[in-house]
């Protein structure tokens, strides 16, 4: 198990290449220390683990690993359904001026259109991160005061890799000087 810093595991999200609805999330508080975790997994995609904390305001740091190479049912059974109400998206900066012009454009098509007819908050979340040409997006269970009972379900599954990146992830708080405060 390769444990990287959490930014290189979102670019390997970006990159997968895979079907960039099938992807789906469940985050919440670490159970034991500053931060949050998350899983995210794609049936083709696999399955990754990150454990970030916010240093400051400006600055997020954190680990992360792949944890499988795709969903199986138990792990499919801890991460959310389509119909599920929370979503999440992945998102990557226009090449350039025109490739933001164009984005821009058919955004606002997208928007006219909905607004003409009846639809679902899901469905223009849909077609907005297709606009956006999301490489990643999909449902998410999340908790920003709690965890989930899902991901202590998914640290159950991945115990070796939840323990390595604690630990990884505790390095980084204490090197941060986060329990110090500002001065």
């Amino acid at each position: 198990m390769r444990v990287r810093d959490w930014q290189d595991i979102v670019e390997d999200v970006v990159d997968s290449g895979v079907d960039p609805e099938g992807w789906r999330a469940v985050a919440g508080d670490r159970s034991g220390g500053v931060g949050e975790d998350m899983y995210i997994g794609h049936p083709v995609g696999g399955v990754y683990q990150i454990k970030t904390f916010a240093k400051n305001p400006y600055e997020v740091r954190g680990v992360g690993t792949q944890v499988a190479r795709k969903i199986d049912d138990e792990i499919g059974s801890y991460l959310p359904e389509q119909h599920d109400a929370g979503r999440f998206a992945v998102q990557r900066p226009p090449e350039d001026e025109s490739d933001a012009e164009q984005k821009v454009s058919n955004l606002e098509e997208v928007l006219k259109a909905h607004s003409d007819a009846p639809t679902t908050p899901g469905d223009l979340f849909d077609d907005v991160m297709e606009v956006l040409e999301s490489p990643a997006f999909g449902p998410m269970e999340y908790d920003q005061y709690d965890r989930p009972e899902e991901l202590d379900d998914l640290a159950s599954t991945f115990e070796e890799a939840e323990e390595l990146l604690d630990t990884e992830l505790d390095d980084l708080v204490d090197e941060g000087d986060v329990d110090r405060g500002f001065y």
